[in-house]
């Protein structure tokens, strides 16, 4: 009897749970997290792609523009710190180590417009179909970089949300979630335009 009377307990114990948890938002504030651990994955996913391109980038401009040296020292070497960095999923959680990860890549995509800027000046590299590929798949992944950097910031305003509301505040404090870090305006610009080779103009004769 006194069993049967614990079992009743703590099945309604369970029940009330699960409506306070459903009531208060727990639910909602987990499927907000996961969307966001989920677009941030893709953002690095597409960060790794464009790393992975680099290689093969600066070994084609080699063979054509040894002498440009400096912007491809300046590229590998960007691509270095960035691979240096942990973009783990907790990186979003920490407003000042997200905010240098970001740096790093915008470096890294500064470095990558400066080399592009340099091939103009030899035609026999931009007529390379090695090269032509290369920068084909790479101006790609910066447009694959661009949505998946829309679809997390989307998610990282609706998880923001859900944490800042009432009553999911409360809920949020209780079970430890807090604001996420998002892109700011300066990132957006910064990284707005993909790296690109315009291979219909001609460049000077040297």
């Amino acid at each position: 009897m006194k069993n049967s009377a614990t079992r009743s307990t703590l099945a309604g114990l369970l029940a009330g749970l699960t409506l306070f948890l459903s009531g208060c938002g727990y639910n909602n504030l987990q499927s907000v997290d996961e969307q966001v651990k989920a677009d941030w994955a893709e953002v690095i996913n597409q960060y790794q792609r464009r790393a992975d391109l680099i290689p093969n980038l600066v070994a084609s401009v080699q063979g054509y523009a040894n002498q440009e040296k400096e912007v491809l020292t300046q590229v590998t070497a960007a691509r270095s710190r960035v691979g240096s960095m942990q973009a783990t999923p907790e990186l979003v959680n920490d407003p000042e180590a997200f905010k240098k990860y970001l740096a790093a890549q915008n470096e890294l995509k500064g470095s990558l417009s400066r080399l592009m800027v340099v091939t103009e000046n030899y035609p026999q590299l931009k007529s390379d179909q090695n090269f032509r590929d290369l920068s084909a798949q790479l101006e790609g992944t910066e447009n694959r970089i661009t949505v998946a950097r829309n679809r997390y910031i989307k998610a990282v305003q609706e998880y923001n949300l859900a944490v800042r509301n009432f009553p999911n505040n409360i809920t949020a404090m209780i079970f430890g979630y807090k604001t996420k870090a998002n892109f700011s305006v300066e990132n957006e610009a910064a990284i707005s335009n993909a790296p690109k080779v315009d291979f219909n103009n001609k460049a000077p004769a040297q």
